[in-house]
């Protein structure tokens, strides 16, 4: 399991306890036989009702301690298994929310969901089925073929000969079964993907009348996925006839040969019955190995799953104590000052710093600007200009390449990670809620937060007057996602939970796209007229958005085209010049809003 050893640490004793009883369980069970063939070669030969009687009591009690010692096994098994687990589960998890955006992006959601559910299950019943069986079949088999060779070794040949065989069988139902069950996997993961996708699609779906293509596109991957399961079904439906088949040649030939050698007085009725019963228990014994390797190569694969993500570093680290630079931030610096910064979602370790930029691969390429404490800085440009890239750099959701960023005159690596998150409030371009009232949503911002407070902050994002109209008020629950309110309702709410926490650094991102012009227009006066003190940035699409803000950066594929006031850039940079002309018509409609916003 390589390094998920360190999980097992907790539970050395149940996983002593587990197959040590297990281990005892087989001893007894191997016993059974050869009790058996007491009975019958002494009671039964003898007619001593008495020596039954003992024998019959000594097997009960035998059986009775057996299962006594299953069931704790089973207990323990249950107990490592689901600690384990949920051990597993709880470092993931912990482990994914200190991954920065750039590991983040590396996974992928579903496959991080995949690994901390699918894959952790996984290992769960390969550590289960370890202490259940991986003494016990290994014991059996060589326990079983022991006690038939100390009862008679010429009838004992024959098992010698049937393993070979049976092995065989194994061996190939295995070798073919193996790798289709992992293109079953596959094909399930598509239905998943596919399921996914037209659940959260839905009314795009409907809308563009695509229900019956997504049927059919769905019914496809679905009759692949079922191909593929019939086709490991047969091949796994063989294994137990085919191994039944050879269990019965075997014990009908110990039969035959030990009538014969009975017959001649060589051995026992009772010890032929006995040598049947241990090559029962050794073929099924046999069989339960092979359902182990299975087991164990899946899990095999999920624990370097798992180990992936577990050894993978996030890029962000909190600065060591000893050099985090402590006290407030400097008099007088900016809030927020970007030098000579570079940086690139994907960055190629064999590639030159000087060849990322000569290729273009760069999303940041050499940006430099300073915001003050109480400005509203404004940026826009066309979609994958780099824009969000720029403000997810202030609270380290991904560090630069090159250049630093630095947040009141301090360098943003130096900060302790939650002091820095703390100055700042975050409204991204997709707007996410949580399930709960509108109150715990908002309280996302502050914890302790009063009534008082929330009402303020969602009177700034002009979503009191909404909230006031429902039924509940703040107690409205919000369904996962917040399906139940509208995109500029769900907008408005996350805005307000980052005012409520009342940042020194407030960055909206994009996130007016949702809101009518008359709305856009009542917040930025809002935010103009209540957030005293506050720095604002503000990215947009809509030119008519960011007219009134201090400074206006504008981005054309990641390098600064522009940076100004509105009057400014409409004289010297063409880039926006262009923009405001395409939106001409938009701001002819908004004129009045324009002019009373932030």
């Amino acid at each position: 399991m390589g390094n998920l050893g360190i999980f097992f640490k907790p539970y050395k004793k149940l996983l002593i306890i587990g197959p040590a009883f297990k281990l005892a369980e087989a001893i007894l069970e191997l016993f059974l036989p050869f009790l058996m063939s007491k009975v019958i070669d002494v009671g039964i030969k003898n007619g001593d009702r008495d020596y039954v009687y003992r024998m019959g009591a000594v097997m009960l009690v035998t059986a009775i301690v057996g299962v006594i010692c299953a069931l704790i096994c089973q207990y323990s098994a249950s107990l490592v298994s689901q600690g384990i687990g949920t051990d597993i589960r709880n470092e993931l998890f912990r482990h994914m929310e200190t991954l920065s955006g750039k590991e983040q992006d590396k996974f992928g959601t579903a496959s991080l969901i995949n690994r901390i559910t699918n894959d952790v299950n996984q290992v769960q019943l390969a550590v289960a089925m370890f202490i259940r069986l991986v003494i016990r079949a290994p014991f059996l088999c060589i326990g079983g073929l022991i006690m038939s060779f100390l009862l008679d070794v010429k009838l004992s040949l024959i098992v010698l000969l049937v393993l070979p065989v049976f092995v065989g069988v194994l061996y190939q139902t295995m070798k073919k079964s193996i790798p289709l069950y992992g293109r079953v996997q596959k094909k399930l993961d598509e239905i998943s993907l596919s399921l996914r996708e037209n659940l959260s699609g839905v009314r795009v779906i409907r809308a563009f009348a695509r229900t019956a293509a997504e049927e059919e596109k769905f019914q496809k991957v679905n009759n692949e996925y079922a191909m593929n399961a019939v086709k490991v079904g047969k091949i796994s439906a063989m294994l137990n006839p085919v191994t039944t088949l050879i269990l019965n040649v075997a014990i009908a030939a110990i039969i035959w040969l030990g009538a014969v050698r009975v017959n001649k007085g060589f051995m026992e009725t009772g010890e032929v019955i006995a040598i049947v019963g241990y090559v029962t228990q050794i073929l099924a014994a046999l069989i339960v190995i092979s359902n182990l390797v299975v087991i164990f190569t899946k899990a095999y694969a999920s624990a370097g799953r798992i180990n992936e993500v577990l050894s993978t570093e996030t890029s962000i680290t909190n600065p060591a104590a000893a050099g985090r630079r402590e006290g407030n931030y400097r008099e007088g610096a900016p809030a927020v000052e970007f030098d000579k910064v570079f940086f690139a979602y994907k960055e190629d370790s064999n590639e030159s710093k000087d060849n990322m930029k000569e290729t273009g691969s760069y999303a940041l390429n050499d940006i430099s600007f300073k915001v003050m404490k109480g400005e509203t800085f404004g940026i826009i440009g066309g979609t994958g200009s780099g824009k969000s890239s720029v403000v997810n750099l202030i609270p380290r959701f991904y560090d630069t390449l090159l250049g630093s960023v630095k947040v009141f005159g301090k360098e943003v690596r130096d900060y302790d990670l939650a002091e820095l998150r703390r100055k700042i409030g975050m409204v991204p371009q997709r707007s996410v809620l949580i399930t709960g009232t509108i109150a715990e949503n908002l309280r996302w911002g502050k914890e302790d937060s009063t009534v008082e407070e929330l009402k303020e902050a969602a009177s700034i994002a002009q979503a009191e007057e909404f909230i006031r109209s429902l039924p509940e008020g703040f107690d409205t629950p919000i369904r996962r996602g917040g399906v139940n309110v509208s995109g500029g309702q769900r907008q408005r709410l996350a805005i307000a939970r980052a005012l409520v926490r009342r940042p020194k650094i407030l960055i909206l991102d994009d996130s007016f796209n949702a809101l009518d012009y008359a709305t856009d227009a009542a917040l930025r006066k809002a935010l103009k007229e209540k957030t005293k003190g506050m720095t604002v940035f503000m990215i947009s699409q809509r030119a008519s958005t960011l007219r009134n803000c201090d400074q206006i950066m504008v981005l054309n594929e990641g390098e600064i085209a522009g940076l100004g006031t509105h009057e400014e850039l409409l004289k010297n940079c063409q880039v926006y010049e262009e923009i405001c002309r395409s939106q001409e018509t938009s701001e002819t409609g908004e004129k009045e809003g324009v002019g009373s916003g932030k």
